[in-house]
């Protein structure tokens, strides 16, 4: 699932956010990171949504605090409801949260649940390097979301036995596939939300599905 992002033309980045000297730092570490990529800004909602409608973007990395215009008020609620519209508008947009407050996520549990393409948050308060495996994580697929959404172990039963089917049955994403009467890009998804939910990300000379299986047994969702 996990494999490096290849394209023919350049990435397109957006990052968003209203401060300059944060937005300044981002996007330098950005071209250092991504030579190639063409990566543009945004400070406030409303700029960030027509940047979106001109430029198929890959990436979009969102401050979880904006203003909806120049001169207003930065609010956590305004980054939710982009990332609401961002969610049902592009649903396999890779996203990074840049944030603080990362418990404010919890509002869009089911949506970040459905979502199909990466999805990751980075702690602001963290180094730039943190930011930039999640923004790799994230161009991979990788979903990464804060405890409180993860909390309880909870396995969706489609994504149970995708997990019981690999791991009992020894089980590749295509045979899955056929046997559960889904498209094997679906059970790649699910991966992403077992990944997820058991904490397992990626980890240089660590197989994702080995670690996943382990924790699995660790928690007795199989035997």
């Amino acid at each position: 699932m996990y494999q490096s992002v290849q394209k023919s033309n350049p990435q397109k980045m957006l990052v968003v956010d209203d401060h300059e000297s944060v937005l300044y730092a981002t996007v330098n570490v950005l071209k250092q990171q991504y030579p190639e990529a063409k990566i543009v800004e945004a400070q406030t909602i409303k700029s960030a949504l027509e940047q979106l409608e001109n430029v198929n973007f890959d990436l979009i990395i969102v401050d979880l605090a904006m203003p909806q215009t120049i001169g207003g008020t930065a609010q956590t609620n305004n980054g939710i409801q982009l990332l609401k519209i961002l969610m049902r508008q592009y649903p396999n947009l890779n996203i990074v949260i840049q944030t603080a407050t990362p418990r404010a996520l919890v509002r869009l549990k089911a949506a970040i649940s459905n979502h199909e393409g990466g999805f990751t948050v980075a702690d602001k308060s963290l180094p730039m390097s943190e930011m930039l495996t999640k923004v790799d994580w994230s161009l991979k697929g990788v979903q990464n979301t804060p405890r409180e959404i993860r909390s309880g172990l909870e396995l969706k039963p489609e994504w149970l036995e995708v997990l019981q089917l690999a791991c009992k049955e020894g089980l590749q994403d295509l045979p899955i596939a056929k046997k559960m009467n889904i498209g094997e890009r679906t059970v790649r998804h699910y991966w992403t939300k077992i990944y997820d939910v058991l904490g397992v990300y990626p980890d240089e000379g660590k197989n994702l599905r080995i670690q996943s299986e382990i924790r699995a047994r660790e928690e007795g969702l199989i035997d």
